[in-house]
């Protein structure tokens, strides 16, 4: 958990790309629920700034 934590705070592509997939799978989870419609109204943002977040940190060293 510390080494995950460490790679954060020093930029390391890892724990980062992680973040952003974590972001991605949880965006496309809010669109396919079908019970609380602020989840599906948020979805599309917090799929986007996954995406997004993921092409930046990919430039990140390794």
């Amino acid at each position: 958990m510390m080494n995950i934590v460490n790679g954060l705070l020093r930029f390391r592509r890892g724990p980062w790309e992680m973040l952003a997939t974590i972001l991605i799978a949880l965006g496309v989870i809010m669109l396919m629920q079908p019970f609380a419609i602020g989840f599906y109204s948020y979805s599309f943002i917090v799929t986007l700034v996954g995406t997004v977040m993921f092409i930046i940190v990919s430039h990140f060293p390794e």
